[in-house]
């Protein structure tokens, strides 16, 4: 899988349109279009440092509900 499929997986795996997840990690629209869309190729860290925030913040919550 290559960056731009595993970019679109992760997006859609937090339930955030583009317009969101652009917002969320503080990203031009057009970049994130343009990466989605193969124009552009994203850095590898930085998808790798997205899906770490990603799965902190899901393990974040799923521990704050253990709490209650």
């Amino acid at each position: 899988m290559n960056s731009q499929e595993c970019l679109i997986k992760l997006r859609k795996s937090t339930g955030m349109s583009r317009k969101e997840f652009c917002a969320y990690f503080e990203i031009p629209y057009r970049t994130m279009q343009d990466w989605e869309l193969g124009n552009r190729t994203m850095p590898e860290y930085l998808l790798r440092l997205m899906a770490y925030k990603v799965e902190m913040e899901k393990l974040a919550e799923k521990n704050k509900d253990k709490r209650g």
